[in-house]
Protein backbone atom coordinates (compact mmCIF):
# COMPACT_ATOMS: atom_id res chain seq x y z
CA UNK A 1 0.00 0.00 0.00
CA UNK A 2 1.32 3.46 -0.85
CA UNK A 3 2.00 6.04 1.83
CA UNK A 4 -0.97 8.07 0.59
CA UNK A 5 -3.25 5.11 1.20
CA UNK A 6 -2.02 4.23 4.71
CA UNK A 7 -4.91 4.64 7.18
CA UNK A 8 -4.40 6.37 10.50
CA UNK A 9 -6.09 3.57 12.43
CA UNK A 10 -6.48 -0.18 12.02
CA UNK A 11 -8.87 -2.14 14.24
CA UNK A 12 -7.97 -5.84 14.35
CA UNK A 13 -10.77 -8.20 15.40
CA UNK A 14 -10.16 -11.98 15.62
CA UNK A 15 -13.39 -13.89 15.05
CA UNK A 16 -14.45 -17.50 15.47
CA UNK A 17 -18.12 -18.40 15.05
CA UNK A 18 -19.33 -14.87 15.83
CA UNK A 19 -22.33 -14.76 13.48
CA UNK A 20 -24.72 -13.95 16.34
CA UNK A 21 -22.78 -10.97 17.65
CA UNK A 22 -21.45 -9.60 14.35
CA UNK A 23 -24.43 -7.32 13.50
CA UNK A 24 -24.33 -5.86 17.02
CA UNK A 25 -20.60 -5.26 16.71
CA UNK A 26 -20.97 -3.40 13.41
CA UNK A 27 -23.82 -1.26 14.76
CA UNK A 28 -21.63 -0.06 17.63
CA UNK A 29 -18.20 0.03 16.00
CA UNK A 30 -18.90 1.78 12.70
CA UNK A 31 -20.45 4.98 14.15
CA UNK A 32 -17.45 5.31 16.50
CA UNK A 33 -14.91 4.98 13.69
CA UNK A 34 -16.85 7.15 11.22
CA UNK A 35 -17.03 9.86 13.88
CA UNK A 36 -13.24 9.98 14.31
CA UNK A 37 -12.72 12.03 11.18
CA UNK A 38 -9.67 9.86 10.39
CA UNK A 39 -8.95 7.27 7.75
CA UNK A 40 -9.30 3.75 9.11
CA UNK A 41 -9.64 0.09 8.30
CA UNK A 42 -11.29 -2.73 10.22
CA UNK A 43 -9.32 -5.97 9.86
CA UNK A 44 -11.71 -8.82 10.63
CA UNK A 45 -9.76 -12.10 10.89
CA UNK A 46 -12.02 -15.11 10.44
CA UNK A 47 -10.28 -17.92 12.33
CA UNK A 48 -11.74 -20.81 10.35
CA UNK A 49 -15.33 -20.28 11.50
CA UNK A 50 -17.84 -23.05 10.85
CA UNK A 51 -20.93 -20.84 11.02
CA UNK A 52 -22.05 -17.92 8.82
CA UNK A 53 -19.36 -15.51 10.06
CA UNK A 54 -17.37 -15.51 6.80
CA UNK A 55 -20.45 -15.03 4.62
CA UNK A 56 -21.70 -12.19 6.82
CA UNK A 57 -18.33 -10.43 6.63
CA UNK A 58 -18.30 -10.59 2.83
CA UNK A 59 -21.84 -9.21 2.74
CA UNK A 60 -21.05 -6.39 5.19
CA UNK A 61 -18.02 -5.38 3.19
CA UNK A 62 -20.20 -4.39 0.21
CA UNK A 63 -21.73 -1.55 2.25
CA UNK A 64 -18.68 -0.83 4.42
CA UNK A 65 -15.59 -0.33 2.22
CA UNK A 66 -13.32 0.16 5.24
CA UNK A 67 -14.04 -3.40 6.34
CA UNK A 68 -11.22 -5.74 5.37
CA UNK A 69 -11.71 -9.50 5.59
CA UNK A 70 -8.91 -11.98 6.23
CA UNK A 71 -9.76 -15.67 6.35
CA UNK A 72 -7.48 -18.34 7.80
CA UNK A 73 -7.50 -21.78 6.20
CA UNK A 74 -8.19 -23.49 9.53
CA UNK A 75 -8.92 -22.65 13.12
CA UNK A 76 -5.52 -21.65 14.51
CA UNK A 77 -6.48 -20.09 17.85
CA UNK A 78 -7.17 -16.60 19.13
CA UNK A 79 -3.53 -15.52 19.50
CA UNK A 80 -2.63 -16.79 16.01
CA UNK A 81 -5.59 -14.93 14.48
CA UNK A 82 -4.56 -11.81 16.38
CA UNK A 83 -1.02 -12.21 15.06
CA UNK A 84 -2.30 -12.50 11.49
CA UNK A 85 -4.26 -9.26 11.91
CA UNK A 86 -1.42 -7.34 13.54
CA UNK A 87 1.12 -8.44 10.95
CA UNK A 88 -1.14 -7.42 8.05
CA UNK A 89 -2.63 -4.21 9.45
CA UNK A 90 -1.61 -1.03 7.60
CA UNK A 91 -2.53 1.64 10.18
CA UNK A 92 -0.24 4.09 11.92
CA UNK A 93 -2.02 2.96 15.09
CA UNK A 94 -3.49 -0.51 15.59
CA UNK A 95 -6.22 -1.38 18.08
CA UNK A 96 -6.96 -5.03 18.92
CA UNK A 97 -10.55 -5.72 19.92
CA UNK A 98 -12.57 -8.87 20.62
CA UNK A 99 -15.85 -9.32 18.78
CA UNK A 100 -17.98 -10.09 21.86
CA UNK A 101 -18.39 -6.38 22.85
CA UNK A 102 -17.24 -7.02 26.40
CA UNK A 103 -14.60 -4.38 25.67
CA UNK A 104 -16.41 -1.23 24.49
CA UNK A 105 -15.37 0.16 21.07
CA UNK A 106 -16.47 3.60 22.32
CA UNK A 107 -13.11 3.78 24.16
CA UNK A 108 -11.10 3.75 20.92
CA UNK A 109 -11.21 7.56 20.37
CA UNK A 110 -9.99 8.09 23.93
CA UNK A 111 -7.13 5.67 23.33
CA UNK A 112 -6.09 7.42 20.13
CA UNK A 113 -6.26 10.87 21.72
CA UNK A 114 -4.19 9.73 24.71
CA UNK A 115 -1.53 8.15 22.47
CA UNK A 116 -1.20 11.32 20.41
CA UNK A 117 -1.26 13.91 23.18
CA UNK A 118 1.17 12.06 25.44
CA UNK A 119 3.23 10.51 22.63
CA UNK A 120 2.60 6.96 23.82
CA UNK A 121 3.31 3.78 21.90
CA UNK A 122 0.90 1.63 23.90
CA UNK A 123 -2.47 2.37 25.49
CA UNK A 124 -3.99 -0.45 27.52
CA UNK A 125 -7.68 -0.93 28.09
CA UNK A 126 -7.90 -1.76 31.80
CA UNK A 127 -11.04 -3.25 33.31
CA UNK A 128 -11.98 -1.24 36.39
CA UNK A 129 -15.06 -3.37 37.09
CA UNK A 130 -15.40 -7.07 36.24
CA UNK A 131 -18.64 -7.72 38.07
CA UNK A 132 -20.15 -9.09 34.86
CA UNK A 133 -17.68 -12.00 35.00
CA UNK A 134 -18.24 -15.04 37.17
CA UNK A 135 -16.50 -15.29 40.54
CA UNK A 136 -14.40 -18.15 39.21
CA UNK A 137 -13.22 -16.17 36.18
CA UNK A 138 -12.37 -13.11 38.28
CA UNK A 139 -10.42 -15.26 40.74
CA UNK A 140 -8.46 -17.13 38.08
CA UNK A 141 -7.72 -13.90 36.20
CA UNK A 142 -6.40 -12.26 39.35
CA UNK A 143 -4.24 -15.30 40.07
CA UNK A 144 -2.95 -15.30 36.48
CA UNK A 145 -1.80 -11.67 36.56
CA UNK A 146 -0.13 -12.01 39.96
CA UNK A 147 1.59 -15.27 39.07
CA UNK A 148 2.78 -14.16 35.63
CA UNK A 149 4.06 -10.86 36.97
CA UNK A 150 6.10 -12.66 39.61
CA UNK A 151 7.46 -15.46 37.39
CA UNK A 152 8.19 -13.48 34.22
CA UNK A 153 9.63 -10.37 35.82
CA UNK A 154 7.48 -8.27 33.44
CA UNK A 155 5.46 -5.41 34.88
CA UNK A 156 1.95 -6.41 33.83
CA UNK A 157 -1.07 -4.15 34.19
CA UNK A 158 -3.65 -6.12 36.10
CA UNK A 159 -6.97 -6.65 34.31
CA UNK A 160 -5.53 -5.56 30.95
CA UNK A 161 -6.53 -8.11 28.32
CA UNK A 162 -6.15 -7.94 24.54
CA UNK A 163 -7.96 -4.61 24.19
CA UNK A 164 -5.10 -2.18 23.52
CA UNK A 165 -3.77 0.41 21.09
CA UNK A 166 -0.30 -0.01 19.57
CA UNK A 167 1.76 2.43 17.54
CA UNK A 168 3.28 1.41 14.22
CA UNK A 169 6.71 1.23 15.93
CA UNK A 170 5.31 -1.23 18.49
CA UNK A 171 3.70 -3.41 15.83
CA UNK A 172 6.93 -3.48 13.81
CA UNK A 173 8.86 -4.48 16.95
CA UNK A 174 6.42 -7.33 17.63
CA UNK A 175 6.76 -8.54 14.05
CA UNK A 176 10.53 -8.86 14.52
CA UNK A 177 10.17 -11.22 17.49
CA UNK A 178 10.57 -14.92 16.62
CA UNK A 179 7.69 -16.03 18.87
CA UNK A 180 5.74 -18.99 17.48
CA UNK A 181 3.13 -18.95 20.25
CA UNK A 182 2.98 -15.27 21.21
CA UNK A 183 1.19 -14.21 24.36
CA UNK A 184 0.65 -10.50 23.79
CA UNK A 185 -0.44 -9.84 27.36
CA UNK A 186 3.20 -10.43 28.29
CA UNK A 187 5.00 -9.57 25.06
CA UNK A 188 3.64 -6.04 24.77
CA UNK A 189 4.64 -4.88 28.29
CA UNK A 190 7.97 -6.72 27.89
CA UNK A 191 8.89 -4.27 25.10
CA UNK A 192 8.97 -1.46 27.65
CA UNK A 193 7.66 1.20 25.25
CA UNK A 194 5.97 4.32 26.71
CA UNK A 195 2.46 3.36 27.75
CA UNK A 196 -0.72 4.62 29.34
CA UNK A 197 -4.17 3.28 30.07
CA UNK A 198 -7.87 3.97 29.84
CA UNK A 199 -10.31 2.31 32.21
CA UNK A 200 -13.73 0.90 31.48
CA UNK A 201 -16.41 -1.34 32.93
CA UNK A 202 -16.35 -4.81 31.41
CA UNK A 203 -19.73 -5.73 29.96
CA UNK A 204 -21.43 -9.05 29.47
CA UNK A 205 -20.99 -10.86 26.16
CA UNK A 206 -23.47 -9.31 23.73
CA UNK A 207 -24.41 -12.62 22.06
CA UNK A 208 -23.08 -16.08 21.33
CA UNK A 209 -20.90 -18.29 23.50
CA UNK A 210 -17.53 -17.59 25.05
CA UNK A 211 -14.51 -18.68 23.00
CA UNK A 212 -12.29 -18.86 26.09
CA UNK A 213 -13.50 -21.78 28.24
CA UNK A 214 -11.46 -23.06 31.19
CA UNK A 215 -9.42 -25.37 28.95
CA UNK A 216 -8.17 -22.47 26.81
CA UNK A 217 -7.52 -20.30 29.85
CA UNK A 218 -5.30 -23.04 31.27
CA UNK A 219 -3.51 -23.36 27.92
CA UNK A 220 -2.93 -19.58 27.86
CA UNK A 221 -1.47 -19.72 31.36
CA UNK A 222 0.82 -22.60 30.36
CA UNK A 223 2.00 -20.73 27.25
CA UNK A 224 2.61 -17.61 29.32
CA UNK A 225 4.63 -19.49 31.92
CA UNK A 226 6.82 -21.50 29.56
CA UNK A 227 7.37 -18.63 27.10
CA UNK A 228 8.52 -16.12 29.68
CA UNK A 229 10.02 -17.97 32.61
CA UNK A 230 12.35 -20.85 33.46
CA UNK A 231 10.78 -20.99 36.93
CA UNK A 232 9.11 -24.39 36.29
CA UNK A 233 12.53 -25.87 35.55
CA UNK A 234 13.85 -24.35 38.76
CA UNK A 235 10.86 -25.89 40.52
CA UNK A 236 12.02 -29.26 39.22
CA UNK A 237 15.46 -28.58 40.69
CA UNK A 238 13.99 -27.66 44.08
CA UNK A 239 11.80 -30.76 44.04
CA UNK A 240 14.91 -32.83 43.35
CA UNK A 241 16.70 -31.24 46.32
CA UNK A 242 13.64 -31.78 48.50
CA UNK A 243 13.49 -35.42 47.42
CA UNK A 244 17.18 -35.85 48.22
CA UNK A 245 16.69 -34.33 51.67
CA UNK A 246 13.67 -36.55 52.29
CA UNK A 247 15.61 -39.64 51.23
CA UNK A 248 18.50 -38.65 53.50
CA UNK A 249 16.09 -38.43 56.43
CA UNK A 250 14.70 -41.85 55.55
CA UNK A 251 18.22 -43.33 55.43
CA UNK A 252 18.87 -42.00 58.95
CA UNK A 253 15.54 -43.41 60.04
CA UNK A 254 16.39 -46.83 58.59
CA UNK A 255 19.83 -46.83 60.25
CA UNK A 256 18.35 -45.94 63.64
CA UNK A 257 15.65 -48.59 63.25
CA UNK A 258 18.27 -51.21 62.39
CA UNK A 259 20.35 -50.25 65.43
CA UNK A 260 17.28 -50.60 67.66
CA UNK A 261 16.37 -53.95 66.04
CA UNK A 262 13.09 -52.53 64.73
CA UNK A 263 13.60 -53.25 61.06
CA UNK A 264 10.35 -55.18 60.63
CA UNK A 265 8.46 -51.94 60.85
CA UNK A 266 8.72 -49.37 58.08
CA UNK A 267 6.48 -50.68 55.35
CA UNK A 268 4.42 -47.46 55.37
CA UNK A 269 7.52 -45.24 55.31
CA UNK A 270 8.98 -47.24 52.41
CA UNK A 271 5.81 -46.94 50.36
CA UNK A 272 5.57 -43.22 51.14
CA UNK A 273 9.16 -42.73 50.04
CA UNK A 274 8.63 -44.59 46.77
CA UNK A 275 5.46 -42.69 45.99
CA UNK A 276 7.04 -39.33 46.78
CA UNK A 277 10.12 -39.98 44.68
CA UNK A 278 8.07 -41.38 41.81
CA UNK A 279 5.73 -38.37 41.80
CA UNK A 280 8.60 -35.87 42.00
CA UNK A 281 10.45 -37.56 39.15
CA UNK A 282 7.38 -37.67 36.92
CA UNK A 283 6.65 -34.01 37.60
CA UNK A 284 10.22 -33.03 36.78
CA UNK A 285 10.20 -35.10 33.60
CA UNK A 286 6.90 -33.49 32.59
CA UNK A 287 8.28 -29.99 33.07
CA UNK A 288 11.43 -30.77 31.11
CA UNK A 289 9.33 -32.44 28.40
CA UNK A 290 7.14 -29.32 28.07
CA UNK A 291 10.18 -27.16 27.32
CA UNK A 292 11.72 -29.74 25.00
CA UNK A 293 8.42 -29.98 23.12
CA UNK A 294 8.45 -26.23 22.55
CA UNK A 295 12.04 -26.36 21.35
CA UNK A 296 11.11 -29.17 18.95
CA UNK A 297 8.16 -27.15 17.64
CA UNK A 298 10.38 -24.08 17.17
CA UNK A 299 13.00 -26.09 15.27
CA UNK A 300 10.32 -27.40 12.90
CA UNK A 301 9.46 -23.80 12.02
CA UNK A 302 5.88 -24.53 10.94
CA UNK A 303 3.71 -21.41 10.45
CA UNK A 304 1.13 -20.78 13.17
CA UNK A 305 -1.52 -19.97 10.54
CA UNK A 306 -2.17 -19.92 6.79
CA UNK A 307 -3.96 -17.10 4.99
CA UNK A 308 -6.70 -18.28 2.66
CA UNK A 309 -8.06 -14.87 1.63
CA UNK A 310 -7.33 -11.19 2.17
CA UNK A 311 -9.76 -8.72 0.65
CA UNK A 312 -6.99 -6.08 0.53
CA UNK A 313 -5.06 -8.22 -1.97
CA UNK A 314 -8.20 -8.70 -4.02
CA UNK A 315 -8.67 -4.92 -4.17
CA UNK A 316 -5.04 -4.40 -5.16
CA UNK A 317 -5.43 -6.76 -8.12
CA UNK A 318 -8.37 -4.89 -9.57
CA UNK A 319 -7.35 -2.99 -12.75
CA UNK A 320 -7.42 0.77 -12.80
CA UNK A 321 -10.27 2.27 -14.83
CA UNK A 322 -9.22 3.38 -18.30
CA UNK A 323 -10.17 6.89 -19.35
CA UNK A 324 -12.21 7.04 -22.49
Amino acid sequence: MSDQGVPVLSVVIPMYNEADVLPLLVNRLRPVLDGLGETYEVVAVDDGSTDATAAQLIGLRRAWPQLRVIRLRRNSGHQAALTAGLHRAFGQYVVSLDADLQDPPEKIPEMLTLARTQKLDIVYGVRSDRSSDTVGKRSTASLYYRLMGRLSGVKIRANAGDFRLLSRATVDALKQLPERQPVYRLLVPWLGFPSGEVTYVRERRAAGRTKYPLRKMIALAADSMTNFSAAPLRLATWLGLLSFFFCLCMIIYVAVSYALDATVRGWASMIATILFLGGAQLLCLGLVGEYLGRLYSAVQGRPAYFIAYDSAEETARQPEPVAS
